[in-house]
């Protein structure tokens, strides 16, 4: 009888642990301002393992129309997917371009979805070339909605170093499972809500698209010298959250940041 009690108690505390540890977001988020309702996108997992560090807010909508949803980590709000939008916020439109040897030859803002495709474009967001994000390469314009922006170095610093430093800011910056990550390691609790998919790139030398389910990178608006920028990206087998530079005509994903005085 004492054991069938431990037994059934032992029970009720993993399952009590279990639920406990997957905290979703809300499925309606409504910004009272702008009438914006938000509905998970089906292709994210937007849930964490463990305590959370990230809180879902406000939705945002682009000047496509296309809506996100946006997370709160420390003093930084942030779009919680990737961007998805073919036009700057004063409606001026950015080129498709799907040719390969197009690409290589850009010194101007572009777009793409990974392997040209539409759905794929649904689910990792569109990739964008640095002349995109960066004011001084595109007219001074903006590519996320009003009152947010491309991230700086600095600010991407900030973020990670909130989340305990590079070393594990990956692990609570991904999304779990396996349903858009090849495969993931067993640190991996997105508890910051980040939802970081791996969208993959397209290589700026010949216009190819590769790392797509392995890697995924975002821009920030900051040059790391003439030629080149700096962005995060994170890969399928570690914690690690990783600060590099690589070529502006790359083909990345792009994270907006709300604006704000530090």
């Amino acid at each position: 009888m004492k054991n069938s009690i431990y037994l059934l108690a032992g029970v009720l505390l993993f399952f009590a642990c279990k639920k406990e540890s997957n905290n979703s977001t809300p499925n309606t988020v409504t910004n009272s301002t702008n009438t914006i309702t938000c509905i998970d996108n089906p292709n994210i997992n937007f849930t964490s393992i463990g305590t959370p560090i990230g809180k879902f807010g406000e939705c945002i909508k682009d000047i496509d129309g296309n809506v996100y949803k946006t997370v709160t980590i420390g003093s930084q709000t942030w779009m919680a997917e990737n961007l998805k939008v073919s036009k700057y916020n004063d409606g001026t439109s950015i080129p498709n371009i799907t040719d390969s040897l197009d690409w290589t030859k850009l010194t101007t803002g572009a777009w793409c979805n990974y392997n040209n495709s539409d759905s794929l474009g649904k689910i990792y967001g569109k990739l964008y070339n640095w002349f995109t994000v960066s004011p001084s390469t595109n007219g001074n314009k903006n590519v996320c909605p009003t009152d947010w922006h491309i991230p700086s170095k600095i600010e991407w610093n900030l973020l990670t170093d909130g989340l305990g430093g590079l070393s594990v800011a990956g692990g609570k910056m991904k999304e779990i499972g396996n349903r858009n990550w090849k495969t993931t390691n067993s640190e991996v609790t997105n508890t910051a809500f980040f939802n970081g998919i791996p969208s993959g790139i397209r290589d700026y030398y010949n216009g190819t698209y590769g790392n797509s389910n392995l890697n995924c990178y975002w821009w920030s608006s900051t040059e790391s010298k003439i030629t080149d920028a700096w962005f995060l990206y994170l890969d399928n087998k570690s914690s690690l959250a990783y600060i590099s530079s690589d070529d502006k005509p790359l083909g990345i994903s792009v994270r907006c940041i709300k604006d704000q005085k530090y």
